[in-house]
């Protein structure tokens, strides 16, 4: 059965292309500072959202029909959510896919019969993914959205469902290896509290910590080569969550050890509920070393919640494909966390969906390595810190100073009153004039 039988393979064709099934910016293969545009985006399928996502929200029900011709919550479904989602991916050229756990299959009542179905699916997977370049990208386990993690995860008071989190962590990744998947990524949707009325935050946060460090041993115990992910959010659903922003996980990692094998899987709608930019977020992870991987989508600045728009905003696109132009790049890709609007509700929505935020991410690499060549901006900030290249600037970054030492200058300069300007509305016409010159 094909599912998107209206279109072929989507081609690029260019950006005066009016085929609304073509890509205008997103040519797979065009090098871009050395590197294929695919490899440096990485773009991955997020089952969830594009397998799952029917256009319920908090005021109504499905205005979508993702049954896939099938009965939901049986294995048939399960495996037509499969087949829909290769034709997707070989239509779309998009070589990865992200899951979590209940993404795949149901979650039954007995989590040994939700084992076997996971054991199941994933070997149907295998033999879709058998002749093709699809593979897994990363894997993740839903610890936050059955009742029992209502307290949270590796966060939670009981002991019990602690052991229940890290079952399906266990399984999680067991399959990501099975399929392929080098990496595997924690978000703690539940991984937080309400009120500190009721909370051990020490407790809560040494037992995260754990749990992650029980991954990662098993992780490598059973093959996993790459990295693994913490995706920062700073509330919703828990009012407080542990991995507020990148900063605030970045120190948590450091805190227990946890460093050398997690790095950040950024999320631009999250970035701006922690009222924060997402280049501000990729900054903060790529210059300490803890830069990854992308969950590519987009907020809403009227609304103060979680909406995972496709990406559209070329300025945001442009100032995070900048970060990732000069980070070594990224292990864990760009998963497009995106769904269509509830009133968007058809297959076609979907592949419009994805080649829009394809091309806008596609966009911003090429105007972001035109930035770079362009060298202005890059020169100015040089030129703005140059100071720091003095005898004085070197000893002081070296260590090499004293208190008294400085003080010592300051009275020789006996005053400074004459800071240079930072020109910021010269380099946003650098910038215009870089985006805006085809």
């Amino acid at each position: 059965m094909e599912y998107f039988d209206f279109i072929g393979k989507v081609q690029y064709e260019g950006p005066k292309s009016k085929n609304p099934y073509a890509f205008k910016f997103y040519d797979a293969n065009e090098v871009i500072m050395g590197k294929p545009m695919k490899d440096h985006l990485k773009f991955a399928m997020a089952w969830w959202h594009n397998l799952g996502a029917a256009g319920v929200d908090m005021f109504g029900p499905a205005t979508m029909n993702k049954n896939f011709g099938v009965k939901p919550g049986t294995m048939e479904y399960a495996k037509a959510k499969v087949d829909a989602g290769f034709e997707f991916m070989k239509k779309l050229g998009i070589e990865y896919y992200c899951f979590h756990d209940v993404d795949l299959v149901p979650e039954q009542l007995d989590i040994n019969e939700t084992n076997k179905w996971l054991d199941e699916l994933s070997d149907y997977i295998l033999t879709k993914q058998k002749g093709t370049n699809i593979r897994c990208l990363w894997g993740t386990a839903n610890n936050f959205g059955n009742k029992r993690y209502m307290n949270g995860a590796g966060s939670s008071n009981s002991v019990e469902v602690y052991c229940f989190a890290a079952a399906q962590i266990k399984k999680a990744l067991d399959i990501t290896v099975k399929l392929g998947g080098e990496n595997y990524v924690f978000w703690g949707g539940r991984e937080g509290y309400e009120t500190l009325l009721n909370t051990d935050m020490g407790l809560e946060e040494e037992n995260i910590a754990a749990l992650m460090k029980m991954a990662v041993a098993y992780g490598r115990k059973i093959g996993l080569k790459g990295d693994f992910y913490i995706e920062p959010k700073p509330k919703e659903p828990m009012k407080h969550q542990y991995d507020f922003d990148a900063a605030t996980s970045i120190g948590f990692l450091r805190k227990y050890g946890l460093d050398k094998d997690f790095k950040m899987n950024i999320e631009a709608n999250h970035a701006e509920l922690a009222n924060h930019t997402f280049e501000h977020e990729l900054r903060v992870s790529r210059i300490n070393g803890m830069l990854g991987s992308i969950d590519a989508n987009e907020g809403d600045p009227i609304l103060g919640w979680d909406v995972d728009r496709f990406p559209a905003n070329v300025y945001s696109a442009t100032f995070a494909m900048y970060e990732l132009l000069k980070s070594p790049g990224l292990t864990g890709g760009c998963n497009f966390d995106a769904k269509n609007r509830r009133a968007s509700n058809t297959f076609e929505d979907m592949v419009k969906g994805y080649i829009l935020g394809m091309d806008t991410f596609a966009l911003g690499l090429r105007k972001a390595a035109k930035l770079i060549e362009d060298g202005r901006i890059e020169k100015f900030i040089e030129e703005r810190y140059s100071s720091w290249n003095g005898e004085l600037g070197k000893k002081i970054r070296a260590g090499k100073t004293t208190l008294e030492d400085l003080f010592n200058e300051a009275c020789k300069m006996k005053k400074t009153d004459e800071p240079s300007s930072g020109k910021e509305e010269e380099l946003q016409e650098i910038l215009n004039t870089i985006l805006f010159n085809d």
